[in-house]
């Protein structure tokens, strides 16, 4: 077989790569239907999809997918730390896809990556913090003639698209995968839950029981991690700027406090906003020494990096597996898990592959939704169709063997009108 285009670091590992997609693959159920039914009917065929995503063994499953359906795939990593080089290997060699991605590569690559993979002139983008979507508004306008549309499955990228919208910038139709409900409840709640305090676990091995976990931002990820640290006997505190989530998290039993006030008697920081700046340099200056920072928030923007870097007078690297310690002038030291970049996949294997299977799946529905249906969607910010939402939720059941009630006509009937 003749191989696609790619920068991968190590073809020789393809072999250890299936192993890995195929043990993902085991639970993913959902997306396997979805592959088979792609396979029969090609709804992707002829279809060129750039996508910017992490490269792992879950993501290869959808990759697989897109193939099945017909479609000709260029996948880019959306964050350096998290590319399993053994899974692109395999990507290219057994499955054709078209993948420029290696673990640990510096900021020019990664920039570089994205244009080849823009390339290849798609007509679908498959986005993760609205990268792809940026480049071709701000670099290469030509693109977005070919585009039928594109999906983004991160709060960040949604935060951006939703931005561009009222600027009235965004000149194709781009669909908020990360705003399903099955993606809320599943990928960004249980999934980053899970896997942020696996990732703190594996770079620290802390003991998280009796300890103050500090949650930066109380969304549907900050919701997760933060009732899985409390479930792991940790003293939980969240900070917040917005209120109604302040109130959430206050009414479920959470201390709430600004950061200034948490920095002194926190013992781990998770930043998991999708804004910058979130842990500064006032804040530094007040942690406790052995403090542990993370962050689960998409780009390494929420710990002022720059200030931490003043603010130490030494750096030991790697004290343990993507462990880095700062130390102060006055002896404290600060310990920052994976360089500030996503905790769960720089130094773990990201969410589940259980998880990941319904935000896959929603992903490969979209993208079929819109290649039959992009003449009657207009340029601009889209949510997912319902229809698909609950599909994904019926394969998962149907996948766990679990049966619900349907409504009878008389039920029916009293729901749809307003007649006693």
């Amino acid at each position: 077989m003749t191989l696609p285009p790619h920068d991968v670091a190590d073809l020789g590992l393809a072999q250890a790569g299936v192993r890995r997609i195929d043990w993902a693959e085991r639970a993913m159920p959902v997306l396997r239907r979805i592959h088979d039914d792609f396979g029969r009917n090609r709804p992707l065929e002829g279809l060129r999809i750039a996508a910017c995503m992490h490269v792992t063994a879950e993501t290869a499953n959808l990759a697989r997918a897109l193939r099945a359906g017909g479609a000709e795939v260029a996948l880019a990593a959306s964050n350096p730390l998290s590319t399993q080089d053994d899974t692109a290997a395999a990507l290219v060699v057994e499955d054709g896809v078209a993948v420029f991605a290696r673990s640990g590569i510096d900021a020019g690559t990664y920039e570089a990556n994205l244009r080849t993979v823009l390339a290849t002139a798609p007509h679908l983008l498959i986005d993760d913090g609205c990268d792809l979507v940026n480049i071709v508004h701000l670099e290469s306008p030509d693109l977005v003639d070919n585009l039928l549309g594109g999906c983004e499955q991160t709060t960040t990228g949604v935060i951006r698209l939703r931005q561009m919208e009222l600027e009235e910038a965004l000149r194709i139709p781009m669909v908020a995968v990360n705003d399903t409900a099955t993606k809320r409840m599943f990928d960004n709640r249980f999934g980053t839950g899970q896997s942020t305090l696996d990732g703190i676990m594996r770079a620290t091995n802390a003991l998280l029981s009796g300890r103050t976990v500090v949650v930066a931002g109380f969304g549907y990820c900050g919701r997760g991690l933060a009732e899985r640290a409390r479930g792991m006997g940790a003293r939980v505190l969240v900070t917040e700027v917005n209120p109604l989530k302040a109130l959430d998290a206050v009414m479920q039993g959470y201390t709430v406090l600004p950061m200034a006030e948490a920095a002194p008697v926190g013992d781990v920081f998770v930043t998991v906003t999708g804004n910058r700046d979130v842990i500064r340099g006032e804040h530094l200056a007040r942690l406790k020494d052995g403090a542990i920072l993370a962050n689960s928030g998409h780009f390494d923007v929420e710990i002022d990096l720059a200030a931490l870097e003043g603010l130490a007078v030494d750096v030991h690297r790697e004290v343990r597996p993507q462990a880095d310690e700062y130390v102060l002038a006055d002896g404290r030291r600060i310990v920052l898990l994976a360089e500030g970049r996503l905790v769960n996949l720089g130094a773990a294997e990201g969410h589940p592959a259980a998880v990941m299977d319904q935000s896959f799946a929603v992903q490969a529905l979209t993208a079929r939704w819109l290649a039959e249906h992009h003449t009657e969607v207009p340029p601009g910010l889209v949510q997912v169709p319902e229809e698909i939402d609950a599909e994904v939720a019926r394969l998962e059941l149907a996948a766990l063997g679990v049966e619900i009630d349907s409504l009878t006509p008389e039920q029916e009937e009293y729901l749809h009108s307003w007649r006693v």
